[in-house]
């Protein structure tokens, strides 16, 4: 059975989708972005490194609804707008996500909502 993820600290899902969902032991986080706590309709800052963080703060509070913790992550997909910022971002995640770190597939793209630099994904195991 599947169950909607539904944080009320967590702005909204952007578009139709729910913020995640639960089935049996998995969990699976909707694409975050880095939006602001006092208005989801801007970002937070234009710094790779300040959004990463939030978006991983977003997963974290989602997470909690379940409840799993970060380390319980298995697999994550970030959607950069641009490869440059990978390093930056990858400094981020090791530090939040911690060792073993998560399967990762990181992709390009050439446009994310509210032109945001980073949306990040993932699927944990309860």
């Amino acid at each position: 059975m599947k169950y909607a993820i539904n944080a009320h600290e967590v702005p909204n899902a952007y578009g139709s989708c729910s913020q995640g969902t639960k089935a049996g032991r998995f969990v699976f986080i909707s694409g975050q972005l880095p939006v602001s706590d006092e208005n989801p309709d801007k970002l937070v800052a234009d710094d790779i490194t300040a959004q990463t963080n939030r978006v991983i703060d977003l997963i974290e509070e989602l997470l909690a609804e379940c409840p799993c913790h970060l380390t319980d992550v298995a697999q994550t997909t970030v959607y950069l707008a641009s490869l440059d910022d990978f390093d930056a971002m990858d400094a981020v995640f090791v530090k939040r996500f911690g060792r073993p770190t998560p399967a990762r597939s990181v992709v390009e793209v050439s446009k994310l909502p509210l032109d945001a630099r980073i949306e990040m994904d993932c699927i944990a195991c309860r």
